[in-house]
């Protein structure tokens, strides 16, 4: 039985992107940070290489690639960098619910990625009690095929359906731990499409722990253990429920 049958329909996000990126930005890094993501005219384009999120190494719940990332909020401060280069974000400018609970999130998407091993999945960032709590939802990914199809996941809140993130051992003043319910109540931060896990290995000798290190900035990181390819982003759909 599907786990949102019970649950009625509150509202839905739809985007097409047919009036530009809706708010929807790529991830460069701690340094150069959002980028405008490269679009077909209809749809929105990422493309390898992809920063190495190393936020969340061990002890944390590992690496990842951030794809496609979407805040669900603009409040005092933030960045009018990101605005600019996301343009209008008609999730923020409509309103919708951050009550992503059962929510119901559907990718019209293609590409062809080699993913060595990684899933395409939908990490949640919510601000709790001072601290940024990232989830990666595991119970279910999205399929990427060479030709459109649409891609759908129901957001379980089982805390067994996803994998806390933590943080590295030097950011734990950032990142943390929250319980699943508390932060599905309410995504203040972004949700964002990635890949992981990742396998990340140093591309040679180096001199320290490589996970105390930053992958891809203290030391070259082996790319043939990482995903390759392109992906096409064609319309995303949000269906909340009560």
């Amino acid at each position: 039985m599907s786990l949102d049958l019970p649950h009625r329909l509150q509202s839905t996000y739809h985007e097409t992107f047919r009036e530009g990126p809706g708010g929807w930005i790529g991830w460069r890094g701690q340094t150069d940070g959002a980028y405008r993501l490269e679009t077909d005219g209809k749809a929105l384009v990422s493309r390898s290489p992809w920063w190495v999120d190393y936020n969340h190494a061990p002890p944390g719940g590992g690496y990842l690639h951030l794809l496609y990332v979407l805040h669900t909020f603009h409040g005092e401060g933030f960045p009018e960098k990101v605005k600019q280069l996301g343009g209008v974000n008609r999730f923020v400018l409509d309103g919708h619910p951050r009550d992503f609970t059962h929510a119901r999130v559907s990718l019209r998407w293609k590409g062809e990625i080699d993913l060595k091993g990684a899933r395409c999945s939908l990490l949640v960032q919510s601000k709790v009690r001072g601290t940024y709590i990232n989830l990666v939802f595991r119970r279910q990914c999205f399929d990427l095929t060479p030709d459109w199809s649409w891609q759908t996941l129901t957001l379980d809140p089982d805390p067994q359906s996803w994998t806390p993130l933590g943080s590295r051992f030097d950011r734990l003043e950032r990142y943390g731990d929250a319980p699943v319910s508390e932060v599905l109540k309410d995504v203040n931060g972004d949700i964002i499409i990635v890949l992981f896990p990742l396998t990340v290995q140093p591309a040679g000798n180096i001199d320290g722990d490589p996970h105390r290190l930053r992958a891809g900035e203290d030391y070259p990181v082996r790319t043939d253990l990482l995903p390759s390819g392109h992906v096409v982003l064609d319309e995303v759909r949000i269906e909340f429920r009560r």
